[in-house]
């Protein structure tokens, strides 16, 4: 991976004991070293990895602190020093202001990656590691916790600066909390929520299938294509881009590669040329899978209406041919394990 880094700042939030944010900033700039830089190599892999992300716009009618900072230091009239302060500052009011008692360290990165600039903003949590030396003396050392990244957004500078129309240059990871992490972002970057992931990907596996019956796919077609397209999308996503609308088309249908891009157009289906999708709803192209009420079950698309049988009208699953280790254990159950074992020694 070829990541280039530009400048970074790393400041401290703490919480006092009445459990409010405090900020404590570092006197200068982290000096870029390789340490450094596989440092954000890696920050870079766990926000692409990280699923269900929301996707926002500048408020352009209500710039606030981080946004004119962000313009100011763009423009060359401040430092980026300037802009992680103004940015820390703004963090530390809008915990508070969302009761998040979240802590830790405030890393703000300007990096480049293939041909687009990023400004990341990430607050890490740490946790203590323990260690042995030679002489059997144990020594602690603290860890950034990159793994348990939470508090996080990415701005796209290339596209902000290029196409900011498209709406899709300011990520953010929305975590288990949800609406209230979403929230906590629209206001600490004065953004306003822009591209739906979640609604891209909807889109897609509807399209797909549409366009599949369209060109008369047979079933083989299908599922051979239904892969290409989740591993395609897959790795958009795994490296942090987006859906390219042709790209996708291509894959779609080798044989007529603007095939689905036009079926698209002509039926007035909502694909833009660019555009985020959500991995795990993309899911259903490979896989069917859920649980609820005790119950756990997955199993590949292509099985459907082959080994696997659904009745929508009564609700029913019927498998056909178990899983091995399952039906062992089945058979186990049904029949009494000491039964079992008593059939297998005699035979």
């Amino acid at each position: 991976m070829s990541i280039e880094v530009k400048q970074l700042a790393i400041n401290h939030i703490e919480l006092d004991d009445q459990a409010q944010s405090k900020a404590h900033y570092r006197a200068s700039l982290v000096e870029p070293t390789i340490a450094v830089s596989h440092l954000i190599e890696q920050l870079h892999l766990a926000y692409n990895g990280k699923p269900a992300k929301g996707y926002a716009v500048f408020n352009a009618e209500n710039p606030q602190q981080v946004v004119t900072a962000l313009n100011d230091w763009l423009q060359q009239t401040s430092d980026f020093t300037l802009l992680a302060n103004a940015a820390t500052a703004e963090l530390e009011q809008q915990l508070m202001t969302h009761k998040l008692p979240e802590h830790g360290y405030f890393l703000i990165c300007h990096y480049r990656y293939l041909a687009s600039d990023y400004l990341l903003f990430c607050l890490l949590g740490s946790k203590d590691h323990f260690a042995l030396s030679d002489e059997l003396e144990l020594a602690t050392s603290r860890h950034l916790d990159i793994a348990r990244m939470q508090l996080a957004a990415r701005i796209d500078l290339t596209a902000y600066q290029t196409s900011a129309q498209s709406g899709n240059y300011l990520s953010f990871i929305r975590g288990r909390a949800g609406r209230k992490v979403a929230d906590f972002f629209l206001d600490f970057l004065g953004c306003e929520e822009g591209a739906d992931a979640k609604a891209n990907s909807k889109v897609v596996l509807a399209s797909v299938e549409e366009y599949f019956s369209a060109a008369e796919f047979d079933e083989a077609e299908k599922n051979d294509t239904r892969k290409q397209v989740y591993a395609y999308c897959e790795e958009r996503a795994k490296s942090g881009q987006e859906v390219v609308l042709s790209e996708l088309s291509a894959v779609v249908d080798e044989q007529e590669q603007q095939g689905f891009m036009r079926y698209c157009q002509e039926q007035q289906l909502t694909v833009e040329e660019k555009f985020p999708v959500e991995v795990k709803e993309l899911k259903n192209l490979v896989k069917f899978a859920g649980q609820g009420g005790g119950v756990s079950l997955s199993f590949e698309q292509k099985l459907l209406g082959d080994r696997v049988q659904y009745d929508a009208h009564s609700d029913t699953l019927l498998i056909k041919g178990t899983p091995p280790n399952l039906r062992d254990q089945l058979q186990r159950f049904v029949q009494g394990y000491s039964s079992f074992e008593h059939k297998t020694k005699d035979e």
